[in-house]
């Protein structure tokens, strides 16, 4: 069976000033290859600075690569820009979370306005069917009625992350990509993101593209897991798999530095200067 998303060869390098001859070229994204089935989920993770979020916005389409080909559904993507009904076309394939709902939402709008503007630009739908989607959306993300008319500042975090969420299953993508997601939240309120996210995978269907830089994160969400550094994949595999027997030294790094039971910041020794 095809991948529903497939990429192959990407990379991204960005000009910037500097150098002998006025630029230099910043490799973002170094030749990435990977596939994610219908239903799936892949996590990449990283350090800030891997590419992660630069391969993110390449498959969002919100940029275009310098190289190499990603495919929905098996239709190569164009370069950008495109025209506006494609756009709106390929919006409904993918659809992005990002880490703060509360810089991604508009603070002018209700929850409901939010919603009812997606279903707008993607559907025709009467106002009386709008109304009712948008009373399942919120059902979905665990939100009621009683949020419909309420603005994002007098939401909880895990409240707008939930609006988030569904304003992006407003325009109804077969991939969603979660770009640090969760971050942003308290342990607790996390742990109810990622229980919400793996329902609606099962419910819906919803293939995703887990961003992170945080491996025990990622471990609850996703079936593979793509590990990046300095553009480049250095590790790539099952998740499980990677967890029990890392090849890389940089993935063993990483899991490294996940707080385990009993963990504790080490002292710094003292400054004998400032004895």
């Amino acid at each position: 069976m095809p991948a529903l998303l497939e990429v192959e060869n990407l990379r991204k390098v960005y000009r910037a000033p500097g150098g002998k001859r006025g630029a230099h070229e910043l490799v973002a994204v170094d030749l990435l290859s990977f596939q994610v089935q219908a239903g799936g989920s892949v996590a990449i993770v990283g350090e800030s600075g891997s590419g992660k979020t630069t391969t993110a916005r390449l498959i969002a389409g919100l940029e275009s690569p310098t190289s190499g080909v990603i495919r929905v559904d098996g239709e190569a993507r164009k370069p950008l820009p495109w025209p506006r009904g494609e756009r709106a076309q390929l919006a409904r394939q993918v659809q992005m979370v990002y880490q703060d709902p509360f810089t991604s939402l508009d603070p002018s709008q209700t929850i409901q306005a939010c919603l009812d503007e997606v279903l707008r630009c993607h559907f025709t739908q009467d106002r009386k069917e709008r109304g009712s989607r948008i009373s399942e959306l919120l059902g979905q993300c665990g939100l009621d009625d009683r949020h419909r008319h309420r603005r994002p500042r007098s939401l909880s975090g895990g409240e707008r992350q939930r609006a988030a969420i569904a304003r992006a299953l407003a325009a109804g993508p077969q991939v969603l990509i979660l770009d640090e997601a969760v971050s942003a939240l308290d342990v607790s309120i996390q742990a109810q993101i990622l229980n919400l996210l793996a329902s609606l995978r099962d419910a819906l269907g919803l293939t995703y593209v887990f961003i992170s830089h945080d491996l025990g994160v990622v471990r609850q969400v996703s079936d593979e897991c793509i590990v990046m550094h300095r553009g480049a994949a250095v590790e790539s595999g099952v998740t499980e798999n990677i967890f029990s027997a890392p090849r890389a030294a940089y993935t063993r790094q990483l899991l490294d530095a996940i707080p385990r039971p009993g963990w504790a910041p080490k002292r710094r020794a003292a400054d004998p200067a400032s004895l």
